[in-house]
């Protein structure tokens, strides 16, 4: 048997190799998109800063053979521009400045600077501009300035992040380029990956869902019941350990495409199929976790986010450009120390402090209390407000009570994970030394005795070491900045195109929006508050998003605004639209009115006024419920139940 056994060669069941994809003369074309959009913003002759900047990350980027996949990423991202959506970039992508000139992120990672968009003047290091760049700040904290040679007002830019977070000080680490494209755009994002490479090489990338413990333990006290044996408990856990974690069904990612390279097919790493094992869906995936095969396939993630179908629709609403929407507005900081922005009081909306309400990443009551506790003056408390918020163990018993004890403040607690990696360089710890603390420290894995000793060999405080140890998880500066240059937009949208910001946020992001409870009148909006507000404990997980959605709902009809009733014949299936300047709601805000139920019944009314109840149930293709929901409330008018006339 052994001799059998060494005659045969070993056999993986995943082809061994690393397979990216190819696209012809990428490295060329990257260099030319960069130095193209460099030109464009900075003029002919660049400035030092820039060169060195894109020559450091290009070089990098090519010498590792990463060009690809920034090509990739800057075919989908011109894509859905093209078809007028902004693209939100993830995690460490912001850093590298090769990718805000390719166009795949807006977050430019340079210190804060000034451009002059007519004569290209540039300006890093004037006194003015130095006072920013040394604290690390954003170059939209910067007051306006005229340029010094022709005179025209200048744009301000750079949000100081190296480039180093994103793929190492040798250029090493594995990037991941993930984006967060238009819910509503992801699907054709998708199609686009198989139009760039071609039918048959793009999956989604399959997921396998396992036995959760108090489902296993569930199987096996039914298994036992059945047959009549009896247990003792001990014996049921054991079981139940036993079988948590075997798999139960298949799944898919929610944004992940596998990429098969041309001279390879999908079979030569993986089987594929239906998720679910449900033969009717049209989608195709990978039959392995993706994690067994994403060290020899190159795994795009093109994510659904609501902030830039918002955008979307608020500039459908008001015919704005998004994009020229001023990062330094004084308004939008208002939105973060009280409400009289809004020309509201607190008192107005049940003692709300803060104008942020339904503001993305900054409207919630822990955010609330954390832009109370930390009193943000600019931008770049914003985005480390961000990065505290989205981490875990970060402000909760560490930089809140660092910040409370008078330890640091804002500006000098750790917020985003190169927080670390820039303050230790700046203490003189050695380069890699300090990349390799940051990662270690933002994966949860704390210091070793050598780094902690280290640390104080450079006269680290004892609180900054105290504070790494606690840190579990930490959100990268460059994700947090993309964050708040969306939520910037739609916060100044807020303030000054009201009814399209409560039209847009109704219909994209209102997790329980109802037609009954909210757009009868304050009074009666507020009579449902108080009734929730005294059952608070006890409300279910849809009262509670329904709730929230009321204090939205509360603080719109304080600064003004109403619902107009819905009218079969203007109304929108699922859109909230602005009629006669007040908010007409979507039709299936109505409770029991799903979205095909309300696209069919909009079709139908397009067909003229409906005859009888029986007419509009046949012409809309709904039943009993749905047509009854109308009449109650007076949306459809009254009508007989039949065609036939009685005599």
């Amino acid at each position: 048997t052994n001799k059998i056994n060494d005659m045969i060669e070993n056999i993986s069941p995943i082809h061994p190799d690393k397979c990216p994809p190819v696209i012809p003369d990428s490295d060329k074309t990257l260099r030319e998109i960069c130095y193209n959009r460099a030109h464009e913003i900075y003029g002919d002759d660049l400035p030092e800063r820039v060169t060195s900047r894109l020559e450091k990350e290009l070089n990098s980027i090519i010498g590792n053979g990463y060009a690809v996949m920034y090509i990739i990423a800057q075919k989908l991202v011109w894509d859905s521009n093209d078809h007028g959506y902004l693209v939100g970039s993830r995690g460490s992508v912001g850093s590298s400045f090769a990718a805000t000139m390719s166009g795949i992120t807006e977050v430019n990672p340079l210190p804060a600077h000034y451009i002059c968009p007519e004569c290209h003047f540039v300006d890093f290091d004037s006194e003015q501009v130095q006072k920013y760049a040394k604290m690390g700040m954003s170059g939209f904290d910067m007051p306006d300035a005229y340029c010094p040679k022709c005179g025209a007002k200048m744009t301000k830019e750079g949000q100081d992040i190296p480039f180093e977070t994103f793929l190492g000080f040798k250029g090493n680490k594995e990037p991941d380029i993930d984006l967060n494209f238009s819910g509503e755009y992801q699907g054709k994002a998708h199609a686009y990956v198989e139009v760039i490479f071609g039918k048959g090489k793009a999956f989604r990338a399959g997921t396998i869902g396992t036995l959760a413990e108090k489902t296993a333990y569930g199987y096996v006290l039914k298994y036992l019941e059945e047959r009549g044996i009896s247990k003792r408990r001990c014996e049921i856990e054991r079981l139940a350990l036993g079988c948590t974690g075997v798999k139960r069904t298949t799944g898919q990612h929610p944004g992940g495409i596998i990429v098969v390279p041309h001279d390879k097919e999908i079979y030569d790493f993986t089987a594929v199929q239906h998720p679910a094992n449900d033969m009717n869906t049209p989608i195709i995936t990978t039959h392995f976790e993706y994690h067994s095969i994403d060290q020899n396939l190159l795994k795009l993630d093109i994510l659904g986010h609501d902030d830039p179908s918002m955008i979307r629709r608020m500039e459908d609403i008001t015919g704005i450009d998004a994009q020229t929407i001023p990062m330094d507005d004084k308004g939008v900081m208002g939105l973060f120390h009280g409400t009289e922005t809004l020309g509201i009081t607190p008192e107005d909306i049940d003692g709300t402090p803060l104008g942020s309400l339904g503001v993305p990443e900054f409207g919630t009551d822990f955010v609330i209390q954390m832009l109370q506790d930390t009193h943000p003056q600019s931008f770049s408390d914003l985005v480390r407000i961000s990065g505290l918020s989205h981490g875990t163990d970060v402000w909760l018993g560490n930089a809140q009570t660092l910040i409370e004890n008078g330890d640091a403040v804002i500006s000098t607690a750790i917020c985003c994970r190169d927080d670390i990696m820039v303050y230790l360089i700046n203490q003189g710890l050695e380069q890699e030394a300090s990349f390799k603390i940051m990662e270690g420290v933002r994966k949860g894995k704390g210091l070793t005795d050598e780094q902690e000793q280290m640390m104080r060999n450079h006269n680290v405080p004892d609180w900054y070491i105290w504070s790494c140890k606690k840190i579990k998880y930490m959100f990268p500066k460059a994700h947090a900045a993309a964050y708040v240059m969306m939520m910037w937009r739609i916060a100044y949208c807020k303030i000054f195109y009201p009814l399209a910001f409560y039209a847009a946020y109704f219909s994209i992001r209102a997790a329980a929006f109802s037609y009954e409870l909210m757009c009868q009148g304050k009074e009666a909006l507020e009579r449902h508050m108080a009734d929730y507000e005294s059952r608070m404990d006890t409300l279910s997980p849809k009262e509670k998003d329904s709730y929230h959605d009321m204090r939205i709902v509360q603080e719109m009809y304080v600064r003004g605004f109403e619902f107009t009733p819905i009218d079969l014949f203007k109304v929108q299936a699922t859109r909230f639209q602005i009629v006669d300047g007040k908010l007409m709601p979507s039709l299936s805000s109505i409770e029991g009115l799903g979205n095909k139920a309300a696209e069919s019944i909009v079709e139908a009314a397009l067909g003229g006024a409906f005859l009888s109840r029986q007419d509009f149930r046949e012409r809309a293709k709904v039943g009993q419920t749905a047509s009854d929901k109308p009449l109650e409330l007076g949306i459809l008018s009254d009508i007989p139940e039949s065609n036939q006339l009685s005599l």
